[in-house]
């Protein structure tokens, strides 16, 4: 990685949200490149690279307390269910 993607803030939130992207890819979600790279997490990797994830938080789990300013879960635009 040779620069952070636009829309990422810091180092922690792109592991993060290539984190989910890599478990979306391994509970049936499709690529959204196509790859010979058989290595999901990499595949997650260029897909977050290529700012072709879309993420937000969510709203703030049950029972969590949150100050001002908190964040809720990560939430990808296109998690399988």
């Amino acid at each position: 990685m040779d620069s952070m993607p636009e829309k990422i803030d810091s180092k922690f939130r792109y592991v993060l949200v290539t984190a989910a992207r890599a478990e979306n890819l391994m509970h049936g979600a499709r690529p959204k490149l196509a790859t010979d790279n058989p290595k999901l997490t990499s595949v997650a990797m260029k897909e977050v690279d290529q700012d072709l994830v879309d993420w937000d938080f969510g709203p703030p789990g049950q029972g969590e307390e949150v100050e001002d300013g908190g964040e809720g879960d990560l939430v990808l635009e296109d998690e399988v269910q």
